[in-house]
């Protein structure tokens, strides 16, 4: 502990924004209060330590706050002013914490690599302490869906309260398991430490996140690590084969045919509607995208209705002449209820939520059904020069990072909470700006 400590105040005085945004990236899986809290920090110290010289105009930088002033704008024309003017508040982080990194002094190579590896070791705690917690709950429950997931309630069963979210947590998780699993020289420890991430990873059960971390770990095996770079035709020939058997295995087949032909209650996403009752029918991917209408009795898993929202998308964009504006930044429920009422789906009971509650659990398709055109293709490139300077910086952290959030917005509005727009804000941030990419050419060279 002394000696993280005297580490923390060494980068801190090369950089006095170093721990308050330290803080802000740890602080992120904590309440939204503490968090808060310390991305007020984290603009004082930017404001009291700024130097004219420290400013330079970044592109990178400009485009997270133009999408930021876009959101703003579209209170002018959004169809519910008061839902838009909440978001506005929530998603002011992607004007903040950008207009911060360009205000402050730029973070060397050195020090990103180090609030990673803070932030990788707080999570590891925030596991340990979810894995106890668990242990207790199952010792005085004795219910064994203490160990996955969230519940349906914030006072249900769960590995991680659902405020928390299991699918975000799964995000913070595979960040801070590959820091340590892409290490060059390993520890027993961080041997120790991989196992115990990826096995809370797949007690999380979000299969997103575990078929993408499977996948990096391959990318990683066979064209990132030492011995990758020896036969890469060799691994690219192995690594092609590989996917080629996983995917003619009869019951890995089986299972994917059964996913987009029939109906099924298993799905590739988590579900939306929890404690559905036995005897439903559960809708297929073909039935979300064709049927001309449906029943409260029928179920949709979280593939189908992912794709029933892209279906109202598309008729949505259409009818109302939204391509060029959007509905207004977070207007578009209204419109997804009034589809819900159409197609006369399930609209909740007792106590449940429907499915007219639900949004369009799908970044890229919220964003344009919201924003228009013009916000779309403001994710778009931003994503782009995330995974562009992921390849030139040759750091495998920054490309899972890129990775996992291409991956998680196809089924996640990730953006629209603040937990997300955050941690993605921030790490778009730390990874695009100032003189990192240019510190990494450099070190590389000497290296």
């Amino acid at each position: 502990m002394k000696t993280v400590f005297q580490n923390l105040i060494k980068e801190n005085t090369n950089n006095s924004s170093f721990i308050p945004a330290l803080l802000v990236l740890i602080t992120i899986p904590l309440s939204l209060a503490i968090n808060n809290i310390a991305l007020a920090l984290f603009l004082l110290a930017v404001l009291l330590t700024f130097k004219k010289s420290n400013f330079k105009f970044q592109i990178n930088l400009i485009l997270p706050i133009s999408l930021y002033f876009l959101m703003v704008v579209s209170y002018f024309w959004t169809i519910d002013k008061k839902s838009t003017l909440s978001g506005i508040s929530t998603e002011i982080f992607l004007f903040l914490i950008p207009l911060a990194f360009l205000l402050a002094k730029d973070f060397s190579l050195t020090q990103r690599q180090k609030l990673i590896s803070f932030f990788s070791y707080s999570i590891v705690i925030l596991v340990s302490y979810f894995s106890i917690r668990a242990l207790v709950r199952y010792y005085m429950l004795n219910d064994i869906r203490v160990f996955f997931y969230h519940g349906e309630n914030e006072d249900d069963y769960g590995l991680v309260p659902k405020l928390l979210n299991a699918i975000h947590v799964s995000v913070f998780v595979a960040v801070a398991f590959f820091h340590f699993f892409a290490k060059e020289i390993k520890s027993k420890a961080d041997y120790t430490i991989s196992v115990v991430l990826f096995g809370f990873l797949l007690l999380l059960s979000s299969k997103n996140m575990v078929l993408a971390v499977i996948f990096l770990v391959l990318i990683y095996t066979f064209f990132f690590s030492k011995s990758a770079h020896k036969m890469r035709l060799r691994n690219l020939i192995v690594f092609g084969l590989l996917i080629a058997i996983v995917f003619s295995i009869g019951r890995i087949k089986q299972r994917f045919q059964v996913e987009f032909q029939t109906n099924t209650n298993k799905s590739l996403s988590t579900n939306v509607i929890e404690g559905i009752p036995a005897g439903v029918h559960y809708v297929s991917i073909k039935e979300a995208w064709t049927n001309e209408t449906f029943t409260p009795n029928d179920y949709f898993n979280g593939t189908a209705f992912r794709v029933y929202q892209l279906r109202i998308f598309k008729e949505l964009i259409v009818e109302e002449n939204v391509f060029l504006t959007g509905f207004g930044l977070n207007a578009s429920l209204l419109k997804i209820k009034e589809k819900a009422i159409q197609y006369n789906l399930y609209m909740g009971k007792d106590g449940n939520s429907g499915y007219q509650t639900k949004n369009f659990h799908n970044q890229y398709v919220q964003v344009f059904a919201e924003l228009g055109i013009f916000g779309f293709v403001l994710l778009i490139i931003m994503l782009i020069i995330n995974i562009k300077n992921a390849f030139k910086s040759k750091d495998f952290v920054h490309f899972v990072f890129a990775f996992l959030m291409i991956s998680l917005f196809l089924t996640e509005s990730f953006l629209w909470r603040q937990r997300g727009v955050v941690f993605f804000t921030l790490l778009y941030c730390l990874f695009n700006s100032g003189i990192v990419l240019n510190n990494s050419r450099q070190e590389q060279k000497i290296i």
